[in-house]
């Protein structure tokens, strides 16, 4: 008997900002995104599920597979194309093989934001040699960290605090139980950012 699959984060992206883009190309093994893609983020639970449904969306649609993660609980994928269609009829066509709707997708919670101005020298030599794929934050800059459950729904409030704001990606950890957010920039971009950040978990876009 086949498990019942679990919709935990279903997320679409309109246009990949270059930042995001550009991180999410060092840790893919797949295809790379380029800044201006539309991007689908989903992540499911019993973790192995996400085989099917990828080979779903590639048969059926023209969009290219960026990142695919398996775990015993939860599954994830990530896959782009420059037509938003091509995204969004791969998403239609995932729901449907799982019998579900994006508004079955598990609810976005905030388990913890901060800001943090005025960062010290010693504080940003530490998260700089700290494992990370983004850019370096800079002594006298503020830090904005934000950690969502589900994991998935970080790189949507990334998306969107980059639109928002001239920031620096530090880190987006979108991958396990939990998703971390970690930017940088000046006091006002950072106040702009985090609250778009907010924003966007409070209310993840699907594709319909």
């Amino acid at each position: 008997m086949i498990p019942k699959i679990s919709l935990r984060t279903y997320t679409f992206i309109d246009s990949l900002q270059p930042q995001l883009a550009a991180y999410i190309a060092t840790v893919s093994q797949g295809f790379l995104p380029v800044p201006g893609d539309a991007c689908l983020w989903l992540e499911v639970s019993p973790g192995m599920a996400v085989h099917r449904l990828t080979d779903t969306a590639l048969k059926s649609t023209r969009v290219h597979l960026a990142q695919q993660v398996v775990e015993r609980a939860y599954g994830s994928m990530v896959i782009h194309q420059r037509d938003q269609s091509d995204v969004i009829e791969a998403g239609r066509l995932i729901l449907n093989s799982m019998q579900a709707r994006q508004d079955d997708r598990q609810p976005c919670r905030v388990q913890w934001s901060e800001i943090i101005r005025g960062m010290t020298p010693d504080h940003t030599v530490l998260i700089n040699r700290q494992e990370r794929r983004g850019s370096m934050i800079l002594p006298g800059q503020s830090m904005f960290i934000l950690e969502t459950e589900p994991a998935g729904y970080i790189t949507y409030a990334a998306n969107q605090a980059e639109k928002a704001a001239r920031i620096t990606l530090i880190d987006v950890k979108a991958i396990g139980a939990f998703g971390r957010l970690t930017l940088a920039g000046s006091e006002t971009d950072i106040d702009e950012a985090a609250a778009a950040a907010i924003a966007a978990v409070a209310s993840p876009r699907g594709t319909h």
